[in-house]
């Protein structure tokens, strides 16, 4: 495949071309970095299982991460950390049902993190702009044709195995390499199922499946991904390579967070999954007016939002 990256001046990767993700009903703008709000109404997630189970906080949560600068609240009612069990597609769309329809109808764009058809199915109905597929189409192919029924954007993520046993091997003979050849072989299937190119985003799948040094890597070398000509997203949220490398307990990983998705920046990552929606909006967005002012574009301020402060 030809390669269409191009390097600015400071090392930074761009793909100008790729200028806006499909999602129901309208686009997500990637002229400034999106930062996707994560919003868990699971009783087991790793880093905030049973804070947002109840409805009604669940929504006031989704709305004050977008106050804050979300672009997109994602939402997902199955944990998806490493050794989680299955959830049962009727509980998993009971947890999902009230906090969807209550944020889609408030003029949020949704996107649900689930790998069931018929779930993502039901959300499509009520409303949601997006499918997060942690599994890559791996265990519900039948999303691709879906998402190209509803023009739903499509994020296609790389896991090695399931959530229950994805930690056991995590040795690889090119990490990089082999996220890419997944990436592309799924983005290719979606394609063949009826999306369009500009539904899709990919996302490497950090923590998923990797050691330590496994996510660094992937991290620094996220220009390789965007060679495949879609938007990368990344999320490296509090997760627990980040304990390791810098001994943190869950609660003292913000900064280590905004570093994470700040070197993914830079190499031309465009969207940012991440549980502090307002630190990380702050920081994206002055790495971005630094970007801009180097490429010598003539408003050095990130587009679409107004600050309060």
């Amino acid at each position: 495949m030809e390669s269409r990256r191009r390097h600015s001046p400071e090392g930074h990767v761009r793909l100008p071309d790729v200028t806006s993700w499909a999602v129901r009903d309208g686009a997500v703008s990637l002229a400034s970095p999106v930062v996707v709000g994560i919003l868990n109404v699971t009783p087991d997630s790793f880093s905030d299982g049973d804070c947002w189970i109840e409805p009604a906080a669940a929504i006031d949560h989704g709305l004050r991460m977008v106050d804050e600068g979300a672009d997109l609240v994602d939402v997902g009612a199955e944990s998806t950390r490493p050794g989680a069990q299955p959830v049962d597609a009727e509980d998993e769309w009971r947890r999902l049902e009230s906090v969807v329809r209550g944020l889609a109808g408030s003029g949020v764009t949704v996107s649900i993190d689930t790998t069931k058809l018929e779930i993502a199915r039901r959300a499509l109905d009520c409303g949601v702009a997006a499918i997060n597929d942690v599994s890559g189409l791996r265990f519900s192919p039948g999303i691709a044709p879906l998402c190209a029924e509803y023009g739903a954007g499509l994020m296609l993520m790389h896991m090695r195995g399931e959530p229950r046993t994805m930690q056991a091997d995590v040795a690889y003979a090119d990490l990089v390499g082999e996220v890419r050849v997944f990436l592309e072989a799924q983005a290719s299937l979606a394609l063949s199922a009826g999306c369009q190119r500009d539904q899709i985003v990919v996302d490497p799948g950090i923590g998923f499946g990797k050691s330590a040094e496994g996510n660094l890597e992937l991290l620094g070398r996220v220009g390789d991904l965007t060679q495949l000509g879609y938007p990368v997203l990344v999320g490296p949220s509090r997760k627990s390579f980040m304990g390791e490398v810098l001994g943190l307990p869950l609660e003292q990983r913000t900064e280590a967070t905004i570093a994470a998705c700040l070197s993914a920046h830079q190499g031309g990552a465009g969207l940012f999954r991440v549980h502090d929606v307002g630190p990380a909006r702050r920081a994206l967005d002055m790495a971005e007016a630094i970007r801009r002012t180097v490429l010598g574009q003539t408003n050095a301020q990130p587009e679409r939002r107004q600050d309060a402060g």
